[in-house]
């Protein structure tokens, strides 16, 4: 089975090594174009999907978006099957319909909960206690597709956004394995999904990742969590943006945003008890231990973040 890879994050990469690893045909692979970096924006860094691609001696392909002559490009790798993994772009019909036996997606959510763009963060936004993974036949719909398998996992109650993602890329690539093993041997028909019990995960927004002090502790432990490595939940101070991360609710009184102490960790009011974190990222500097921000009196007890 010859198979077109698509994908670009770090979440793609165990599915493309675990593909290679098990012996099947990756006739190439399709990522999203290089992007400058750094503070100069001089430097252009490959997606990590593209990194393994080439050391690997594959073909790849990075249009700007999958429109135009992509398909009669795609065409040209003849695939069986696409493969898709975090791409980042939404596949028209024409391109979904050109591998002979279409496209499959990796997943990280057990569907038809948390379609959509960040379904990782929104586990934990929600306070979940399971998750998963699920392996679905692509078709115009917004992951809205025939499910082929699914594995499950429990979320750990202080596990951040950037864990669970390492955690289910993994899970992603074995249950990816499994379903193509399975489907080579006849074994697996993609089961329709209940529409009806649909939940959604729209796209991180700036908006969403910024702290609002009046609500409980528990829930903005939770969007440091999600957030964290990236974007960052966020909130000012003096007019500055920091972010914060570690976060867990403590029991502690005083006004939305104030900070009720500042030593090896910072204890902020809340709508209902408190927030404590135990790192910062101060507007402009690297992420730091707490005690290292208060000695350098980037912070004091009695302020207030907004």
């Amino acid at each position: 089975m010859r198979i077109a890879f698509f994908g670009t994050p770090e979440f793609a990469v165990p599915s493309l090594r675990a593909l290679l690893e098990e012996g099947f045909e990756v006739a190439g692979v399709v990522t999203q174009p290089d992007r400058p970096r750094g503070r100069s924006r001089s430097q252009l860094l490959p997606p990590p999907v593209k990194t393994v691609a080439l050391e690997e001696g594959l073909p790849v392909l990075q249009p700007e978006r999958p429109v135009g002559d992509f398909a009669a490009q795609l065409a040209a790798l003849d695939a069986d099957l696409g493969v898709v993994v975090a791409y980042g772009h939404i596949l028209k019909p024409a391109v979904l319909a050109t591998p002979r036996r279409g496209m499959i997606n990796v997943h990280a959510s057990l569907l038809p909960h948390l379609r959509g763009a960040a379904p990782i963060q929104w586990a934990i936004l929600n306070g979940l206690e399971t998750t998963g993974v699920s392996i679905m036949q692509m078709e115009a719909g917004l992951d809205s597709g025939p499910v082929y398998h699914t594995i499950e996992t429990e979320v750990a109650a202080d596990e951040t956004g950037g864990e669970l993602t390492a955690r289910l890329a993994e899970l992603g690539a074995a249950a990816l394995v499994e379903s193509l093993m399975l489907a080579g041997g006849g074994d697996v028909e993609p089961v329709p999904q209940d529409h009806a019990r649909a939940t959604f995960a729209p796209k991180i927004t700036r908006a969403l990742a910024r702290l609002d002090w009046a609500k409980d502790a528990a829930t903005l432990a939770r969007t440091v969590r999600a957030f964290d490595p990236e974007p960052g939940a966020w909130a000012l101070l003096e007019g500055q943006e920091v972010k914060l991360f570690g976060g867990r609710a403590v029991n502690a009184l005083g006004a939305a945003g104030e900070v009720l102490s500042a030593g090896t960790a910072l204890v902020l009011g809340t709508g209902i008890g408190a927030l404590e974190v135990t790192e910062v990222q101060p507007a402009g500097k690297k992420r730091m231990p707490v005690d290292d921000w208060v000695r350098g009196r980037g912070v004091a007890v009695g302020q207030r973040l907004t």
